[in-house]
């Protein structure tokens, strides 16, 4: 087991260092200054194994820091529940959180790459590989959230039960999600890839993010009796997942639906097996559709037609869910006037992080990658500035179009929860409405500028420019930090529309002129 271990670690490690070496290289300010015979380099090497395995000491207490800050403490202080109902708003929050992570992030079901070094190219026993690593990841979490759970318990002076329970509680709800996919794929079940998940997970996912938070900000909060049983109930039911997860057998047949799945051999025109039969599968090749258009026109129009599946499909259920939020939203309000607010328009910068969450640019921009950019930037028409500023703006139009679906439901939403609230002046009812779309407008030609100037897939789709992972970096940070910005609807809907229009002209200019240098295909 030892030697399992340490084999993976190495290889894990081994691939995290040369991301580290790429990512450097990708950046401008460094590309020069970094020797070209990167990867031998004695030094470099030496400090990437030592960035990574820093990396990995503090990756069982980093994220989890950000994550009681950012997704537990920030929303308790934003949400502002009763002094005596701290520890029940914690336990609500922590319960409904663990339940979204235990179902998006497996720890067993994820296929990364050196899984697939691993089990499929160095053959190494799965079953072995599997237990290691998995629970090598539990160990972590225990940790992590031993260590950062004692110190807000006794922080907020919570009992000292619930504090002992915490970790535990988060290991076995990961323990039995895990145990359960196992089960259900033995018995005839889908694959459980967590990049894959379906409609009804995510369904789940929606209700449990209401869950968390709505009942904190009315202050309906079940006892505290309530929270300890279910935080009980999963630890039992963990420690019987133990048995399954360790006496499963298939691991390796498994792995190898999913790994191949996601990756294979990379063929000599640049696009994997698999990769291919997946983007087939999401073009709607039906005989009817054709364009009256021309050029460029003509092009887009049979992209967006044969790709509405990935384009719309998603944008359709997310505006479902928002309008069932919305409707539930204004029932609540309505069933219980004591938690209406008159001062939900000073609070409004958060559907900035709203809008980045449920943008789809950087799924439009991958489809264009891999079902259509890929193949025509080989040819030097392709990338002659005119021709990249048409195609640039026929696909802003698009993918604005696509994203004001969600966006102009919001919009109408906001409005109606305000009125519902008590109401305000017209002004501020436009003012709402056209912040949203604005932003929604904003967020979709970012990506596509983006798309334009770092270009960030290579020729597998991966994104491999460390400039652009920085650029989306910073992206997410300012949109988080804009959650706790109290500013007036007049303040923030007028900024927002003043930059929207400024950044599009301004990317407009850029992509003009830069575009055709930066618009290429990333070994």
């Amino acid at each position: 087991m030892f030697k399992t271990f340490k084999i993976s670690f190495k290889l894990k490690n081994t691939y995290r260092v040369n991301t580290i070496l790429y990512g450097l290289k990708q950046i401008f300010l460094l590309k020069k200054l970094l020797p070209s015979n990167l990867y031998q380099n004695r030094s470099l090497k030496i400090i990437a194994n030592i960035l990574a395995v820093i990396s990995e000491f503090f990756s069982a207490f980093s994220g989890k820091i950000l994550y009681f800050i950012f997704m537990i403490m920030l929303p308790i202080g934003w949400l502002k529940p009763d002094v005596s109902m701290e520890e029940q708003a914690f336990l609500n929050i922590l319960i409904c959180l663990s339940v979204i992570g235990s179902l998006l992030n497996t720890y067993m079901f994820n296929p990364t790459k050196d899984k697939y070094y691993a089990l499929i190219l160095l053959n190494m026993n799965a079953k072995e590989y599997t237990l290691v690593n998995y629970f090598y990841s539990i160990i972590k979490i225990l940790i992590g959230f031993g260590v950062l759970g004692t110190i807000y318990g006794l922080l907020y002076k919570f009992n000292w039960y619930v504090i002992v329970l915490i970790p535990f509680f988060v290991a076995s709800i990961k323990l039995s999600i895990a145990a359960f996919d196992l089960l259900k794929y033995k018995r005839g079940g889908k694959n459980p890839n967590e990049n894959k998940l379906s409609k009804f997970v995510w369904l789940i996912v929606a209700l449990f993010l209401i869950l968390a938070y709505l009942p904190v900000k009315l202050g309906y909060l079940l006892p505290n009796y309530f929270y300890v049983g279910i935080m009980i109930t999963f630890i039992l039911l963990g420690i019987l997942s133990i048995n399954v997860i360790v006496k499963f057998k298939d691991y390796r047949k498994l792995y190898k639906a999913i790994l191949y799945e996601s990756m294979s051999t990379i063929k000599s025109d640049g696009l994997n097996e698999i990769l291919i039969e997946q983007s087939r599968n999401n073009i709607v090749n039906e005989s009817g559709i054709s364009s009256d258009k021309k050029g460029f026109h003509f092009l887009n129009e049979l992209f967006i037609k044969r790709h509405r599946k990935i384009l719309w499909k998603t944008s359709k259920y997310i505006s479902i869910i928002i309008m069932v939020v919305i409707i539930i939203t204004i029932a609540l309000l309505m069933m219980f006037p004591s938690a209406k607010n008159n001062n939900i328009l000073n609070s409004v910068s958060y559907l900035a992080f709203i809008m980045y969450s449920i943008n789809r640019g950087s799924e439009f921009t991958r489809a264009l990658f891999v079902n259509c950019d890929h193949s025509l930037l080989t040819y030097s028409f392709y990338k002659k500035p005119r021709y990249i500023l048409d195609l640039f703006k026929i696909r802003l139009i698009e993918i604005i179009k696509i994203n004001l679906m969600p966006a102009v439901l919001i919009g109408i939403g906001m409005c109606l929860i305000v009125y519902v609230s008590g109401g305000t002046s017209i002004l501020n009812y436009m003012l709402c409405f056209m912040s949203v779309t604005s932003i929604s407008v904003f967020f979709s030609i970012h990506y596509l500028i983006m798309y334009y100037l770092i270009q960030p897939y290579n020729i597998n789709t991966e994104v491999k420019s460390g400039v652009y992972k920085i650029v989306m970096g910073l992206t997410y940070i300012f949109c988080y930090f804009l959650l706790k910005a109290k500013l007036s609807m007049l303040v923030f809907g007028t900024l927002s529309i003043i930059f929207s229009i400024t950044y599009s002209l301004i990317g407009l200019i850029i992509i003009y002129n830069m575009a055709p240098k930066t618009f290429k295909i990333r070994n």
